[in-house]
């Protein structure tokens, strides 16, 4: 079994944020693979089925980003998983909107949704995906950066990086990291 989790923020105010493109692709992922993601625990809401014939549960943390950790570590206990079964799904200012990267593991590079997940887990060694997001303009504070929502000539960018989120997910569950990152990183 796999636990995919994508990254953002509870509540309406935040759905369509920057910060919520890990939430996006889950969403997605449920739609396209018809996984109902209402169930509540492990401060999170999750849906179990199945990818390619892969068992999965698809989550979005309830806990807010920077606590995201707290959800991740008891889902990974819960379900009696290890990081090696993890593929979180997360927003990255440091690469243009639209952009994909996939990491087998490494340091948070700043993102607190994945320092808490590093913290509570006790580990670096995760598969992530990171949707890139662009850099706030010359004097924009970051918080408030992440925190806007998209801009419109910037959704047809976002929805053809999550189109790739979903096929790179669909290839890492039945091939290896490295010739997923060889092939879906740009």
């Amino acid at each position: 079994m796999k636990l995919i989790i994508g990254l953002g923020n509870p509540g309406d105010e935040y759905k369509q944020t920057r910060h919520n493109a890990g939430f996006m692709v889950i969403d997605e992922l449920a739609s396209v693979y018809n996984i109902a993601v209402n169930k509540k625990r492990y401060k999170s809401f999750f849906g179990k089925g199945s990818i390619n014939d892969i068992d999965v549960v698809l989550a979005k943390p309830q806990t807010f980003m920077n606590l995201s950790g707290e959800s991740v570590a008891q889902m990974i206990k819960g379900f009696n998983l290890s990081a090696d079964d993890l593929i979180i799904i997360h927003d990255d200012m440091d690469m243009d909107i639209g952009r994909l990267r996939i990491r087998d593991k490494g340091s948070h590079g700043g993102h607190r949704g994945i320092k808490s997940i590093i913290n509570a887990i006790g580990t670096d060694s995760f598969i992530r995906i990171k949707i890139g997001i662009g850099r706030p303009r010359a004097g924009m504070d970051s918080s408030d950066y992440v925190l806007s929502n998209f801009k419109k000539d910037e959704t047809l960018v976002l929805k053809e990086a999550m189109n790739k989120a979903l096929e790179a997910i669909s290839f890492l569950l039945k091939d290896d990291v490295a010739a997923a990152m060889n092939r879906f990183n740009c």
